[in-house]
């Protein structure tokens, strides 16, 4: 079990409070229980809860051993004091709106960023550093951001360089212009899902021939793949899902549940049939949502699952399965 759990990370944007509160004590008990079934994964960013989820993972973390856990944050958003901040955080988070975030993609804001993070979760490295979601920052991201995170990487501050995203497209280009000496790894967001596979065409083929390895996350979809029994109020891209997606995600439900699996066990599978995805990321609430998901990966779903969602055209005939 451990071998097949050493490919799942723990993302933790529900530690931040992602659209309802989490008490410290029920964060904790969920890193605790990542740990102790054998996650050794774990990625964040100043983002989640305007630095609430780097805080409570490095107080998780800051008592385990530093080898044998890789972690993994972002740049690109730097939070500033925001005295007249109201309310909750406008951006999902349940937490009091007394920062705010500024987009900074220049070699300054990298390393301002990830010292803020360095401070926050009480460690003294991080192992991978992500571009977070440059979408509208091509320019600053690859003249600026780039180099500074090669540099780092250079002096040994960090191993890895990474650039997460919710579209496939720009990480194309990232890829492909910068190339492996630079971009060691990708983190795709709901992009490569059981639902959907639009990066499958150009992205993935392109990472797996010049090496650069595909962290898949979002393999949810924001929660519609959550549960085998699908509400109608699930949510896709983090808003309410549309009707027809939700029927498709029944359809797969159904299938899934003739085979004596689930469609959360089927998602968390998908996306490892591609050689390109060495790991995938799973966000959790609750300790008993982190358990239920890891002992799922632990049994592989049935091969005829997937040639039964191919014949009922659930999937292209083309697409890889493990």
């Amino acid at each position: 079990m451990a071998d097949v759990v050493s490919r799942l990370g723990l993302g933790t944007s529900p530690l931040g409070n992602l659209y309802a509160e989490v008490t410290e004590r029920e964060a904790r008990a969920v890193v605790d229980a990542a740990w102790e079934t054998g996650v050794r994964i774990f990625d964040t960013a100043p983002h989640y809860g305007l630095g609430l989820a780097e805080r409570r993972l490095g107080a998780a973390l800051r008592e385990r051993p530093r080898d044998e856990f890789l972690l993994s944050t972002k740049v690109g958003r730097l939070l500033v004091p925001d005295p007249g901040g109201r309310g909750l955080d406008p951006e999902g988070f349940a937490v009091p709106a007394t920062q705010r975030r500024v987009w900074d993609f220049s070699a300054e804001g990298v390393r301002r960023s990830l010292e803020s993070s360095l401070d926050r979760l009480g460690l003294d490295r991080v192992d991978v550093v992500h571009l977070h979601d440059p979408d509208d920052h091509w320019d600053q991201a690859v003249h600026e951001a780039l180099p500074a995170l090669v540099e780092l990487r250079r002096q040994g501050v960090i191993s890895r360089i990474g650039i997460g995203m919710n579209q496939w497209q720009m990480l194309a280009r990232f890829v492909l212009e910068s190339g492996s000496d630079t971009v060691d790894t990708i983190l795709l967001a709901g992009r490569y899902t059981l639902l959907e596979q639009p990066a499958l065409a150009e992205l993935l083929p392109l990472c797996a021939r010049l090496g650069v390895e595909v962290v898949a996350a979002g393999l949810f979809n924001s929660g519609l793949l959550a549960m085998q029994e699908v509400p109608a109020s699930a949510t896709y891209d983090y808003r309410t899902a549309p009707a027809a997606v939700v029927d498709r995600a029944r359809r797969i439900a159904a299938i899934c549940a003739r085979h004596g699996t689930t469609l959360p066990a089927a998602a968390l599978w998908f996306p490892f049939g591609h050689p390109a995805v060495t790991g995938a990321l799973i966000g959790a609430r609750t300790e008993a949502e982190i358990r239920a998901n890891v002992a799922v990966f632990a049994t592989p779903v049935p091969a005829a699952l997937w040639a039964e969602l191919r014949d009922a055209r659930l999937i292209e005939v083309g697409v890889p399965t493990p």
